[in-house]
Protein backbone atom coordinates (compact mmCIF):
# COMPACT_ATOMS: atom_id res chain seq x y z
CA UNK A 1 0.00 0.00 0.00
CA UNK A 2 1.45 3.42 -0.93
CA UNK A 3 2.51 5.65 1.92
CA UNK A 4 0.83 9.00 2.65
CA UNK A 5 1.55 12.34 1.07
CA UNK A 6 3.70 14.20 3.60
CA UNK A 7 3.14 17.95 3.92
CA UNK A 8 5.95 19.93 5.54
CA UNK A 9 6.04 23.50 6.86
CA UNK A 10 7.74 25.40 9.64
CA UNK A 11 4.38 25.66 11.43
CA UNK A 12 0.69 25.39 10.55
CA UNK A 13 0.92 27.33 7.28
CA UNK A 14 0.97 24.13 5.26
CA UNK A 15 -2.57 23.43 6.42
CA UNK A 16 -3.73 25.93 3.79
CA UNK A 17 -2.36 23.48 1.22
CA UNK A 18 -3.89 20.50 3.06
CA UNK A 19 -7.37 21.92 2.47
CA UNK A 20 -6.78 22.04 -1.29
CA UNK A 21 -5.11 18.60 -1.37
CA UNK A 22 -8.15 17.08 0.31
CA UNK A 23 -10.45 18.81 -2.18
CA UNK A 24 -8.53 17.65 -5.23
CA UNK A 25 -7.32 14.27 -3.89
CA UNK A 26 -10.11 13.19 -1.52
CA UNK A 27 -8.94 9.57 -1.33
CA UNK A 28 -5.31 10.30 -0.49
CA UNK A 29 -3.74 9.54 2.85
CA UNK A 30 -1.96 12.56 4.31
CA UNK A 31 0.64 13.14 7.00
CA UNK A 32 1.77 16.51 8.34
CA UNK A 33 5.16 17.50 9.72
CA UNK A 34 6.21 20.85 11.13
CA UNK A 35 9.32 22.31 12.67
CA UNK A 36 7.46 24.51 15.13
CA UNK A 37 10.40 24.40 17.54
CA UNK A 38 12.20 26.78 15.17
CA UNK A 39 9.27 28.92 14.02
CA UNK A 40 9.45 31.32 12.24
CA UNK A 41 11.78 30.36 9.40
CA UNK A 42 11.48 33.68 7.58
CA UNK A 43 13.97 35.57 9.74
CA UNK A 44 16.70 32.90 10.09
CA UNK A 45 20.06 32.71 8.21
CA UNK A 46 20.01 30.90 4.89
CA UNK A 47 22.80 28.38 5.53
CA UNK A 48 21.33 27.39 8.89
CA UNK A 49 17.90 26.98 7.31
CA UNK A 50 19.07 24.68 4.52
CA UNK A 51 20.78 22.38 7.02
CA UNK A 52 17.78 22.41 9.35
CA UNK A 53 15.22 21.79 6.58
CA UNK A 54 17.21 18.82 5.29
CA UNK A 55 17.48 17.34 8.78
CA UNK A 56 13.78 17.72 9.58
CA UNK A 57 12.52 16.52 6.22
CA UNK A 58 14.81 13.48 6.17
CA UNK A 59 13.52 12.47 9.61
CA UNK A 60 9.88 13.12 8.67
CA UNK A 61 10.11 11.14 5.43
CA UNK A 62 11.70 8.19 7.22
CA UNK A 63 9.18 8.26 10.09
CA UNK A 64 6.06 8.66 7.94
CA UNK A 65 7.00 6.21 5.18
CA UNK A 66 5.53 8.72 2.73
CA UNK A 67 5.20 8.31 -1.02
CA UNK A 68 5.90 12.01 -1.73
CA UNK A 69 6.89 15.18 0.11
CA UNK A 70 5.09 18.49 -0.38
CA UNK A 71 7.22 21.37 0.88
CA UNK A 72 4.33 23.69 1.76
CA UNK A 73 6.61 26.55 2.72
CA UNK A 74 7.83 29.29 0.40
CA UNK A 75 10.95 29.96 2.46
CA UNK A 76 11.98 26.30 2.50
CA UNK A 77 11.20 25.84 -1.18
CA UNK A 78 13.12 28.86 -2.41
CA UNK A 79 16.14 27.79 -0.35
CA UNK A 80 16.30 24.02 -0.11
CA UNK A 81 14.24 22.40 -2.88
CA UNK A 82 17.24 21.30 -4.95
CA UNK A 83 19.02 19.95 -1.88
CA UNK A 84 15.94 18.01 -0.78
CA UNK A 85 15.51 16.45 -4.21
CA UNK A 86 19.16 15.43 -4.20
CA UNK A 87 19.00 13.87 -0.72
CA UNK A 88 15.57 12.20 -0.64
CA UNK A 89 14.38 9.10 -2.47
CA UNK A 90 10.75 10.27 -2.75
CA UNK A 91 9.36 12.88 -5.17
CA UNK A 92 9.41 16.43 -3.79
CA UNK A 93 6.81 19.07 -4.73
CA UNK A 94 7.74 22.65 -3.91
CA UNK A 95 5.90 25.92 -3.33
CA UNK A 96 6.58 29.19 -5.12
CA UNK A 97 4.85 32.57 -4.82
CA UNK A 98 1.90 32.81 -7.22
CA UNK A 99 3.48 35.55 -9.34
CA UNK A 100 2.42 34.02 -12.66
CA UNK A 101 -1.35 33.79 -11.95
CA UNK A 102 -1.30 37.20 -10.24
CA UNK A 103 0.21 38.81 -13.32
CA UNK A 104 -2.39 37.09 -15.46
CA UNK A 105 -5.24 38.35 -13.27
CA UNK A 106 -4.10 41.95 -12.75
CA UNK A 107 -5.88 44.47 -14.95
CA UNK A 108 -3.75 47.42 -13.86
CA UNK A 109 -0.43 45.51 -14.17
CA UNK A 110 0.29 46.52 -10.59
CA UNK A 111 0.55 43.70 -8.06
CA UNK A 112 1.73 43.20 -4.50
CA UNK A 113 3.83 40.40 -3.03
CA UNK A 114 3.09 39.82 0.66
CA UNK A 115 5.61 37.34 2.04
CA UNK A 116 8.25 36.75 4.70
CA UNK A 117 11.56 38.57 4.75
CA UNK A 118 13.25 35.40 3.49
CA UNK A 119 11.05 35.28 0.38
CA UNK A 120 10.46 38.85 -0.80
CA UNK A 121 14.04 39.50 -1.97
CA UNK A 122 15.11 35.93 -2.73
CA UNK A 123 16.87 35.50 -6.14
CA UNK A 124 14.30 32.80 -6.93
CA UNK A 125 11.54 35.36 -6.44
CA UNK A 126 13.41 37.83 -8.63
CA UNK A 127 13.51 35.27 -11.43
CA UNK A 128 9.77 34.60 -11.13
CA UNK A 129 9.03 38.29 -11.44
CA UNK A 130 11.32 38.71 -14.44
CA UNK A 131 9.86 35.67 -16.18
CA UNK A 132 6.15 36.06 -15.46
CA UNK A 133 5.55 39.68 -14.39
CA UNK A 134 8.11 41.64 -16.35
CA UNK A 135 5.43 44.08 -17.53
CA UNK A 136 4.06 44.58 -14.00
CA UNK A 137 4.99 46.86 -11.17
CA UNK A 138 5.50 44.65 -8.10
CA UNK A 139 5.28 46.03 -4.57
CA UNK A 140 7.13 43.73 -2.15
CA UNK A 141 6.10 43.76 1.49
CA UNK A 142 7.72 41.65 4.21
CA UNK A 143 5.06 40.65 6.73
CA UNK A 144 6.71 38.15 9.08
CA UNK A 145 4.28 39.08 11.86
CA UNK A 146 1.38 37.54 9.95
CA UNK A 147 2.92 34.11 10.53
CA UNK A 148 2.37 34.56 14.27
CA UNK A 149 -1.19 35.76 13.68
CA UNK A 150 -2.04 32.68 11.58
CA UNK A 151 -0.59 30.38 14.23
CA UNK A 152 -2.70 32.12 16.88
CA UNK A 153 -5.86 31.90 14.78
CA UNK A 154 -5.63 28.13 14.33
CA UNK A 155 -4.80 27.65 17.99
CA UNK A 156 -8.08 29.38 18.87
CA UNK A 157 -6.38 32.49 20.20
CA UNK A 158 -7.23 36.14 19.41
CA UNK A 159 -5.86 37.70 16.23
CA UNK A 160 -4.47 41.22 16.47
CA UNK A 161 -6.47 43.10 13.84
CA UNK A 162 -4.24 46.16 14.22
CA UNK A 163 -1.21 44.03 13.38
CA UNK A 164 -2.97 42.79 10.25
CA UNK A 165 -3.77 46.31 9.10
CA UNK A 166 -0.24 47.48 9.83
CA UNK A 167 1.26 44.61 7.83
CA UNK A 168 -0.92 45.44 4.83
CA UNK A 169 -0.57 49.23 5.03
CA UNK A 170 2.43 49.57 2.65
CA UNK A 171 0.38 47.99 -0.13
CA UNK A 172 -2.26 50.71 -0.08
CA UNK A 173 0.26 53.45 -0.79
CA UNK A 174 -0.09 52.34 -4.42
CA UNK A 175 -3.62 53.31 -5.54
CA UNK A 176 -3.53 51.25 -8.75
CA UNK A 177 -2.54 47.97 -7.08
CA UNK A 178 -5.33 45.45 -7.71
CA UNK A 179 -3.85 41.99 -6.97
CA UNK A 180 -1.92 40.64 -3.98
CA UNK A 181 0.14 37.45 -3.90
CA UNK A 182 -0.06 35.67 -0.55
CA UNK A 183 3.55 34.48 -0.71
CA UNK A 184 3.62 32.49 2.53
CA UNK A 185 1.43 29.44 3.12
CA UNK A 186 0.43 30.85 6.51
CA UNK A 187 -1.25 33.84 4.90
CA UNK A 188 -4.21 32.11 3.16
CA UNK A 189 -5.33 30.97 6.62
CA UNK A 190 -6.00 34.67 7.26
CA UNK A 191 -7.62 35.31 3.88
CA UNK A 192 -11.01 36.55 5.10
CA UNK A 193 -9.41 38.82 7.70
CA UNK A 194 -6.90 40.20 5.22
CA UNK A 195 -9.70 40.94 2.76
CA UNK A 196 -11.69 42.67 5.48
CA UNK A 197 -8.67 44.77 6.45
CA UNK A 198 -8.12 46.02 2.90
CA UNK A 199 -9.46 49.55 2.28
CA UNK A 200 -10.58 48.59 -1.23
CA UNK A 201 -11.33 45.34 -3.09
CA UNK A 202 -8.25 43.47 -4.31
CA UNK A 203 -7.73 39.96 -5.66
CA UNK A 204 -5.82 37.69 -3.25
CA UNK A 205 -3.88 34.89 -4.94
CA UNK A 206 -2.03 31.91 -3.45
CA UNK A 207 -0.37 28.72 -4.71
CA UNK A 208 -2.40 26.03 -2.92
CA UNK A 209 -4.51 24.89 -5.91
CA UNK A 210 -1.45 24.66 -8.16
CA UNK A 211 0.47 22.70 -5.50
CA UNK A 212 -2.38 20.20 -5.17
CA UNK A 213 -2.62 19.76 -8.94
CA UNK A 214 1.11 19.13 -9.21
CA UNK A 215 1.01 16.69 -6.30
CA UNK A 216 -1.77 14.74 -8.01
CA UNK A 217 0.34 14.49 -11.15
CA UNK A 218 3.32 13.25 -9.17
CA UNK A 219 1.68 10.66 -6.92
CA UNK A 220 -1.09 9.26 -9.12
CA UNK A 221 -3.61 6.97 -7.41
CA UNK A 222 -3.27 6.53 -3.66
CA UNK A 223 -5.01 4.29 -1.16
CA UNK A 224 -8.07 5.74 0.63
CA UNK A 225 -7.61 7.46 3.95
CA UNK A 226 -8.55 5.48 7.05
CA UNK A 227 -9.23 7.38 10.23
CA UNK A 228 -7.30 10.45 11.35
CA UNK A 229 -4.20 11.38 9.40
CA UNK A 230 -0.92 11.36 11.31
CA UNK A 231 1.13 14.40 12.29
CA UNK A 232 4.66 15.02 13.51
CA UNK A 233 6.26 18.04 15.15
CA UNK A 234 9.59 19.02 16.60
CA UNK A 235 7.79 20.58 19.59
CA UNK A 236 4.32 19.01 19.96
CA UNK A 237 2.02 20.74 22.41
CA UNK A 238 -1.68 21.31 23.10
CA UNK A 239 -1.73 24.54 21.09
CA UNK A 240 -0.45 22.82 17.96
CA UNK A 241 -2.73 19.85 18.55
CA UNK A 242 -5.78 22.16 18.48
CA UNK A 243 -4.69 23.63 15.15
CA UNK A 244 -4.06 20.23 13.57
CA UNK A 245 -7.33 18.82 14.90
CA UNK A 246 -9.21 21.48 12.93
CA UNK A 247 -7.88 19.78 9.81
CA UNK A 248 -8.62 16.26 11.13
CA UNK A 249 -5.06 15.26 11.98
CA UNK A 250 -4.26 13.07 14.94
CA UNK A 251 -2.44 14.58 17.91
CA UNK A 252 1.15 15.32 16.87
CA UNK A 253 3.93 12.95 17.81
CA UNK A 254 7.46 14.12 18.58
CA UNK A 255 9.67 14.05 15.50
CA UNK A 256 13.10 12.77 16.48
CA UNK A 257 15.95 14.17 14.42
CA UNK A 258 19.03 12.12 13.62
Amino acid sequence: MPGPILIFDSGVGGLSVVAELRRQLPGAALAYACDNAMLPYGTRPDAWLVSRILSVCEAAVATSGCSALVVACNTASTLALDALRAHLSVPVVGTVPAIKPAARLSRTRHIGLLATSATVMRPYTERLIREFANDCRVERVAADGLVVQAEQLLAGEPVDERALRAALAPLWEAPTLDTVVLGCTHFPLLRSRLAAAAPRPVTLVDSSAAIARRTGQVVGDLAPRRGADASLATAPDARLARALARFHFAEPRLLMLG
